[in-house]
């Protein structure tokens, strides 16, 4: 379906999405909820990694032609939610239309704020900040649970937008639902959610090396991300710890995913920005003991939401108190539900 065909609709709003796992649960949460028709999304990305079925106002941007509606559309548009800031071409088009950038609204993916303090510096990447910088200064709403990401983008960019407390994605509600106890006699650590450098498993396993001789499983899922970076992961980590570290390679659908919860005891978040944050939910529902960095933006907001989570530099392998256990599974029903994530969204698209 062209681009053309939606350019000359208005009183709409334009989503402007970098596909991902979480683009069509949340197309579908949008279509399920609200009025779809009033709703369109422009599709950037790798179409077959992420399948997504396309249609009348789901439009996949894959033709250089299409530039020329898609501005004709952001001008048109009531409101442009921009579901990160990764593309060179949205930031650019916006650097060129600066009207615009008061009714956009950035859903904030932790990698596309902390480009600023993780890219190489280079003559082109220091260019690209700059337009960036000018961007995000006048973006007029910003979207993250976590408070601290919006100051972040205060402190580094001096934006002065309005903060929206929005979860964002189907991927971040907590469904509560009993797991099946499954008898284990070690203790089971999960590490990371992904073969991503920003994990930083390596440095995990180092910390974990002293416990190599205990009764423990390491678990690693790896299934989404750099094939060759987890294989270094892979092959670090059984160097340590043998055939007592267990790579989680294949994707894995709902029902098997809870059943490899059910064996969680510990899970370990080395990533130096915000991440990971459905599994992070999730297991902390479950009743699973959490350790992250404190230098994380998400990690104060847990915080201060009274859940009970743990340093990584204090990093140890004892399990999750029983009362610290339904206290967090308490907050995360409450916080993380379905009609608390429709009501934020509605909101912002009102």
């Amino acid at each position: 379906m062209p681009l053309e065909t939606i350019a000359m609709q208005s009183d709409k709003t334009l989503h402007i999405c970098r596909l991902d796992k979480f683009i069509p649960p949340f197309i579908d949460l949008v279509k399920e909820n609200f009025s779809f028709s009033k709703h369109d999304f422009l599709l950037f990305g790798n179409l077959q990694a992420f399948p997504t079925k396309l249609d009348k106002n789901v439009i996949y941007f894959h033709h250089a032609y299409q530039i020329f509606a898609l501005i004709l559309k952001m001008n048109q548009s009531k409101k442009i939610i921009l579901h990160s800031l990764f593309n060179p071409l949205v930031v650019f088009l916006l650097f060129m239309q600066p009207w615009l950038l008061k009714k956009c609204y950035w859903i904030m993916w932790g990698g596309d704020l902390y480009y600023y303090k993780f890219r190489n510096h280079t003559f082109k990447t220091n260019l690209y900040e700059n337009i960036r910088r000018v961007v995000i200064k006048r973006i007029g709403h910003f979207v993250t649970y976590f408070e601290e990401e919006y100051q972040l983008a205060q402190e580094w960019y001096a934006a002065y937008g309005v903060h929206h407390a929005c979860f964002s994605y189907p991927s971040n509600i907590f469904n509560n639902i009993e797991l099946d106890q499954v008898a284990h006699d070690s203790i089971n650590i999960q590490i990371g959610n992904s073969a991503t450098p920003s994990n930083q498993h390596m440095a995990v396993l180092e910390k974990l090396a002293p416990y190599k001789d205990l009764n423990i499983k390491i678990y690693i899922p790896l299934s989404y991300g750099d094939i060759e970076y987890a294989q270094q992961v892979i092959d670090f980590g059984r160097n340590i710890f043998g055939d007592k570290l267990v790579a989680v390679q294949q994707f894995m659908p709902l029902d098997s995913y809870k059943k490899f919860l059910s064996i969680i005891d510990i899970a370990i978040f080395n990533n130096n920005r915000q991440q990971a944050v459905g599994n992070i939910i999730s297991l902390l529902g479950f009743g699973k003991k959490v350790f992250m960095r404190s230098d994380v933006s998400s990690w104060k907001s847990l915080n201060n939401m009274g859940l009970k989570i743990f340093d990584i530099d204090n990093l140890g392998i004892s399990k999750l108190d029983p009362d610290d256990s339904k206290h967090n599974k308490n907050i995360v029903s409450t916080c993380f539900s379905k009609a608390n994530l429709i009501t934020q969204l509605e909101n912002i698209f009102i």
